[in-house]
């Protein structure tokens, strides 16, 4: 039997843990106005995650990860009978191009970006369906559930932080005085170089992000990183007020810290929720 709840009564970190310590086999489906995530566990471990029904094909995953060339990606593509990620992982190994440690870091890289965004998810439905696993087609890639909501968590004051501090992506940026001073002293990452080459007064934080394939999270913080290194400025849009008015659904955008607040956790819930998580 599936278990059903709401994340307002029992948020992500609280389920990993009860999930870890009964080293649950099973998916958990989180809904909520962002969208739709599944997590797979195995014995306690989560193995493998999807979102908004993408389950993410392995040349995407490596490729992402500047683990194979567009040419190499296309080859694989063209050879028709190569129908599964493990046929592909068993190709690209036996051709020389990658290591099993490489595919298995490609995808535990994959399903971390899934998994990580969930922390901020305050409001939603979750099901647990014990026993169900990703097809049999899909790598699967352990990761250890302790490590998980550590990161997660801290994540997610990190999130908060950035909301605060950049909280319109429809915002422009705009380089600083005499920039070019600047950045011959700072070392960058070549994706923040790509965000600084796509930085012009038309084009919005937000467009920046979807250009070069970045989350909510990893643009506004690369943007932090430029703005406190003094190298950009970031420019209200045109026509908008001077102090905005922040979204009240945004986790972590009102400076009300009371808002930052988590919900009062109702303990009969819990109980409840505890015993049929480790009945099931």
């Amino acid at each position: 039997m599936a278990l059903k709840g709401n994340l307002r009564d029992f948020n992500l970190t609280q389920l990993l843990n009860l999930i870890n310590l009964a080293r649950k086999t099973g998916a958990l489906t989180l809904t909520s106005p962002q969208g739709e995530a599944k997590l797979f566990f195995k014995e306690g471990r989560l193995v493998y995650a999807s979102r908004n029904n993408d389950e993410g094909s392995l040349l995407t995953m490596l490729l992402d990860a500047n683990k194979i060339t567009d040419e190499q990606a296309r080859a694989i593509q063209g050879r028709a009978q190569v129908n599964s990620d493990k046929a592909i992982g068993l190709l690209l190994v036996n051709a020389g191009h990658l290591t099993q440690k490489d595919i298995l870091q490609s995808v535990r890289k994959h399903l971390l970006e899934v998994a990580y965004p969930l922390f901020t998810w305050d409001d939603g439905l979750f099901r647990f369906e014990p026993n169900l696993l990703p097809g049999p087609h899909k790598i699967t890639a352990p990761v250890e559930l302790e490590n998980l909501i550590l990161e997660g968590s801290r994540r997610l004051h990190e999130w908060e932080m950035l909301l605060e501090e950049i909280p319109d992506l429809e915002a422009s940026l705009h380089f600083a005085k005499r920039p070019e001073t600047s950045l011959r002293k700072v070392s960058l990452s070549a994706t923040e170089w790509r965000v600084i080459s796509f930085i012009d007064p038309r084009n919005s934080i937000r467009q920046i992000a979807r250009k070069i394939g970045l989350s909510d999270f990893e643009i506004r913080r690369i943007v932090f990183g430029l703005i406190s290194a003094g190298l950009v400025e970031m420019a209200r849009p045109t026509g908008r007020p001077q102090e905005l008015a922040l979204p009240e659904s945004r986790v972590g955008a009102s400076r009300d810290k009371a808002k930052l607040a988590p919900p009062p956790i109702k303990r009969g819930i819990i109980l409840k929720i505890i015993d049929r998580i480790r009945g099931l």
